[in-house]
């Protein structure tokens, strides 16, 4: 008796899979991707596939007896990174790449609906495969697929991301918050210029938001507890253009990552009260947009011990693994928000495989080899959950 991964097609998958990262597509521009995950999906047997938002990509697949939907989540855009990873397929758009392993999602969710979708006769319920545009970009595919109704008849989701720095294979699963809340704020302080030998005639705006910055840096270490998680980093700080002229404007970006809503709106209620009493000392005006992101991907218990329960029949407990919890961000939670739910962890390669980047990394690459593991996941869930004799 054949198992489930054994069942998945491994040579198809690595073809949809080395198709897409020859021809990446970023957020919100996924126009040539989803009409190829389209086109493959219409060789398959018992599928309705429609778009219900721009770019996205809906497969559903009824059984044969009636009984709960369950949707299974694949990402399908890439990122603005030239590539340069060691593959035989490198990306053709200058610019763009698959440095996040969205290809290899598609890949093995396609490969999860070519074996489902001739099963029809197995399956009480009803299967949702969710093509998904847009993960990387606020705010996000996710969010507008759950405004379009996407979850309404939903029962349970489940999705997963590779990862590289783990052996091919290998599962990893966590309940309660897995990534954390990812929120950005753009500030930009306006204060008066003046030539750099008169000092005393400006409203420095590199001064003030030196001072901003340095008490920002000071609100995970001195008012968020030591027990709960949180990251302000900032990543851009520009202002004027020559040596002696001091300029009139400053511009600030920075990242807040937190596991906790509580916290989260906290450290908002902090930037934004320290900005405005360190501008109102100075003189200085300001203009903040604080952009609330995704929230935490949050596992529902029952969900994730069914995903643990999967993982034993598919690889075993030996290549099982507890998921770290995670600072990045990840808008599967927007399906989490609303339905119980779980994401899980493949591993794609060891660094002495080749695969030592990090996701996001310009040299980003994984094994394979894993294909038939993150597929066999998908599938074996559908059959343990809407299975029938």
């Amino acid at each position: 008796m054949t198992t489930i991964q054994e069942q998945m097609p491994q040579a198809d998958m690595v073809k949809w899979r080395r198709y897409l990262h020859r021809h990446p597509e970023l957020s919100f521009h996924e126009v040539e991707t989803a009409k190829y995950i389209q086109k493959v999906l219409a060789d398959f047997p018992n599928l309705e596939v429609s778009s219900l938002t721009e770019n996205s990509v809906i497969a559903i697949l009824k059984g044969n007896k009636p009984g709960k939907t369950i949707a299974l989540r694949a990402d399908i855009d890439a990122l603005p990174i030239m590539e340069e990873a060691d593959v035989d397929f490198p990306s053709k758009n200058p610019g763009v790449m698959h440095a996040c392993g969205h290809d290899t999602h598609t890949a093995m969710l396609l490969g999860a609906a070519k074996v489902l979708s001739g099963m029809q006769d197995k399956i009480a319920g009803t299967v949702k495969f969710i093509f998904q545009p847009a993960e990387e970009e606020p705010p996000g595919g996710a969010k507008l697929l759950v405004e379009a109704g996407i979850m309404d008849d939903v029962d349970m989701v489940f999705g997963l991301h590779i990862a590289p720095n783990i052996p091919v294979g290998m599962v990893g699963t966590r309940k309660g918050a897995a990534s954390a809340a990812s929120d950005v704020f753009t500030l930009k302080i306006q204060g008066k210029g003046s030539h750099g030998s008169t000092p005393d005639l400006s409203v420095d705006p590199i001064m003030i938001g030196v001072e901003i910055i340095n008490n920002l840096n000071n609100i995970v270490s001195r008012n968020i507890s030591p027990f709960d998680n949180a990251v302000i980093s900032i990543g851009e700080f520009n202002a004027g253009k020559t040596a002696n002229v001091i300029p009139d404007t400053a511009k600030i970006q920075g990242t807040v990552r937190t596991n906790n809503k509580e916290v989260r709106q906290f450290i908002q209620k902090r930037i934004e009260g320290i900005i405005d009493g360190i501008c109102k000392m100075y003189d200085a005006a300001y203009d903040l947009n604080y952009l609330l992101g995704y929230s935490e991907v949050n596992n529902d218990s029952e969900a994730t011990d069914i995903v643990r329960a999967v993982a034993e029949k598919v690889v075993g407990q030996e290549r099982m693994f507890e998921a770290p919890k995670m600072m990045g961000g990840e808008d599967f939670s927007a399906y989490t928000d609303v339905r119980p739910g779980s994401f899980f962890i493949l591993g794609g390669g060891t660094a002495a495989e080749g695969c030592g980047y990090m996701n996001h990394h310009p040299k980003f690459k994984i094994m394979e080899e894993c294909f038939p593991v993150g597929s066999g996941m998908h599938a074996q869930l559908i059959l343990d959950i809407l299975g029938q004799e």
